[in-house]
């Protein structure tokens, strides 16, 4: 499906146009702006055909929502997110192709959007090839996700589903691991194997997985603590979790 959505914000504009520009329908910038790096990105964006538009403050509040949009909106043609026929489709393409070994990241709730950002954007560097999550009861993607993952929600597949449980199913008949992250794990994530096809599922902030979520985890693993500290925000653990399986596939 193709729709509109908002990047908001100059670094997040900035990385999206450096990316697949051929996705941004238009950009607004605010009317005689003297920000130099505004400047610089109006040109990038023109060098590029892309429409540029000038707006008054209270025209790119109301296209940003509540970010702080530094005085650029853009409006992209949002063409990543899936439903779970969708999501199938991927994984079957994915695998008839060979190659790497197929890495899913599945989030169990993820309440704040600035969490769901870092882990998209962290997913993406890592080479992710879809981000699964509820439909219902967690934070979607949206402005504030856009700007925090600097230009992966707009690029990386994300699969809105509405039942991850059902979802874990059927990816265990296709051969995936299925590693869930627990402070409950008994095996450091450091002595599993994460080379091979996987689906990474995280928990939600404050509680954790939930139960019928871990119960088809394959594998339940902890991440060594050695401080006072007894765990760690979720954008930060999947970051973790993500590039000791990157660094496996290497």
């Amino acid at each position: 499906m193709s729709r509109s959505s908002y990047v908001t914000g100059l670094r997040a504009v900035e990385q999206l146009l450096a990316g697949d520009a051929a996705q941004v329908r238009r950009i607004c910038v605010e009317y005689r702006s003297a920000n130099p790096r505004v400047e610089a990105l109006v040109a990038l964006a023109r060098d590029k055909g892309i429409d540029v538009q000038e707006a008054n403050r209270a025209r790119l509040k109301q296209m940003s929502g509540e970010v702080r949009h530094q005085g650029v909106v853009a409006e992209v043609r949002r063409s990543s997110q899936l439903d779970e026929a969708g999501l199938r489709t991927l994984v079957e393409a994915r695998l008839a192709e060979g190659g790497r070994p197929l890495l899913l990241l599945m989030l169990d709730g993820i309440q704040d959007p600035h969490n769901l950002g870092a882990c998209l954007r962290t997913a993406d560097a890592a080479g992710v090839d879809a981000v699964i999550a509820p439909r219902h009861g967690a934070a979607g993607l949206g402005p504030t996700v856009s700007k925090v993952a600097a230009g992966a929600a707009e690029t990386l597949p994300f699969a809105a589903v509405a039942n991850i449980g059902r979802v874990l199913d059927w990816l265990a008949d296709y051969g995936i691991s299925r590693v869930g992250t627990s402070d409950r794990g008994d095996t450091s994530l450091y002595a599993v194997p994460l080379d091979g096809h996987l689906v990474l599922v995280m928990g939600r902030e404050e509680t954790g997985l939930g139960k019928a979520v871990a119960a088809r985890c394959d594998q339940l693993v902890s991440l060594p603590m050695e401080g006072r500290v007894s765990s760690l925000n979720v954008s930060v653990a999947t970051g973790i979790c993500l590039y000791e399986a990157l660094r496996q596939r290497r």
